[in-house]
C-alpha cells in the first residue's frame, strides 16, 4: 500500500510491526530506498516478519503461502503505536488501514484512532478484514470485495443482537443483493461511503446520501490480481486528499487497478501510467 502511494508521487508513512530478523531489516531497507517514512515501524522480538510466497503458473497465481505470527500485540506495544499516532496525526492528510488480520489492527487501536481522525478532520479509509467489520464504525470509507462484504454481513448478523440486518441471504448473487448488503453495512457502521470491488465487473460506489454508481472495469488485460485491492484504496484515498469527489476518486482507483492487474506480481501504477490512461 505504501509503495502504491509513493508510485503516485505522494508521501507515505508506514505504521506496522516487524520481527527482529533479517527479513525485517530487508523490508525497512527497501522501504527507505523508496522514500517511505519508517518511523512508525515497530520491532516485536516475539514475532517474526511476515513473508508471503506466491507460486505462479504462467502468469497466474496458483497459491500463496504466508509465514507469519498472528497473535495479539502486547499492551505496551499497542500503546506505543497509539502514542505515535497521537503525536503525528496532524501531519497526515489521511489514514489508510490495511487490515490483514495479523494482530496489529485491533479493537483498542481503532477505538482510539477513529475519533482522533474525526477530531482533526482526517480521511480514514479501511481495506477490511471481514471478521473485524464491527471495529470500523465511523470511518470514512471501506473497500471490500464481494466475498468480504458477503462474509461481513454474515458475521455482523451473528454478533448483532438487535436484528438490525434485513438481508436474508448469505450469498450476494445479484446487484440487488450487493446493494442491500452495502446499504445495511453503511448504515450500521455510520460510514460516508462503501466502494465494493467486483473483479471483472468493475466496482460499485454507495454513499450515505442513497447514491449508488456502477463503474465498469477498464482493465485491458488481466495477468495477476495480486495487490489490486491495495491499489484501489491507495488511489481512492489520494483522490479524496486531492479534492476529488468520491465518484471521481473511485474512477481514478478503477483506472489504477486496471493498470496493475495487467502486470505480473504485486505491481503498482505510477503517476505517468495513470495520467496516460485517464487521457
Amino acid at each position: 500500500m505504501a509503495n502504491n502511494i509513493r508510485s503516485l508521487d505522494a508521501k507515505a508513512c508506514l505504521l506496522g510491526v516487524i520481527g527482529k530478523d533479517k527479513n525485517g531489516e530487508t523490508l525497512v531497507s527497501g522501504l527507505k530506498k523508496r522514500g517511505i517514512d519508517t518511523r512508525g515501524v515497530f520491532i516485536e522480538p516475539r514475532r517474526f516478519t511476515t513473508v508471503k510466497t506466491r507460486i505462479l503458473a504462467g502468469h497466474q497465481q496458483v497459491v500463496r503461502v504466508d509465514w507469519e505470527h498472528r497473535h495479539a500485540l502486547s499492551d505496551s506495544l499497542n500503546q506505543r503505536i497509539i502514542k505515535f499516532i497521537r503525536k503525528n496525526i496532524r501531519d497526515f492528510d489521511a489514514v489508510i488501514i490495511e487490515d490483514y488480520g495479523k494482530g496489529v489492527v485491533n479493537k483498542e487501536l481503532l477505538e482510539e484512532l477513529t475519533p482522533l481522525t474525526r477530531k482533526y478532520k482526517k480521511i480514514i479509509n479501511v481495506d477490511p478484514k471481514e471478521e473485524h467489520f464491527q471495529y470500523y464504525r465511523d470511518v470514512t470509507s471501506i473497500t471490500p470485495n464481494r466475498k468480504e462484504l458477503e462474509n461481513a454481513v454474515r458475521n455482523l448478523k451473528i454478533k448483532d443482537m438487535t436484528n438490525t440486518f434485513k438481508i436474508n441471504t448469505d450469498k450476494l448473487f445479484t446487484d440487488k443483493d450487493i446493494e442491500l448488503a452495502a446499504r445495511e453495512v453503511l448504515e450500521y457502521l455510520g460510514l460516508d461511503s462503501i466502494l465494493v470491488t467486483l473483479g471483472e465487473n468493475g466496482m460499485k460506489l454507495f454513499d450515505n446520501r442513497d447514491n449508488s454508481v456502477h463503474i465498469p472495469t477498464v482493465a485491458q488485460e488481466v495477468f495477476d490480481v495480486s495487490g489490486a485491492g491495495d491499489t484501489v484504496i491507495s488511489a481512492f484515498t489520494l483522490g479524496l486528499c486531492a479534492g476529488a469527489s468520491k465518484l471521481e476518486a473511485a474512477h481514478i482507483a478503477n483506472y489504477a487497478a486496471g493498470i496493475v492487474v495487467g502486470k505480473v506480481g504485486t505491481a503498482t501504477a505510477n503517476r505517468a501510467e495513470l495520467l496516460e490512461r485517464l487521457g
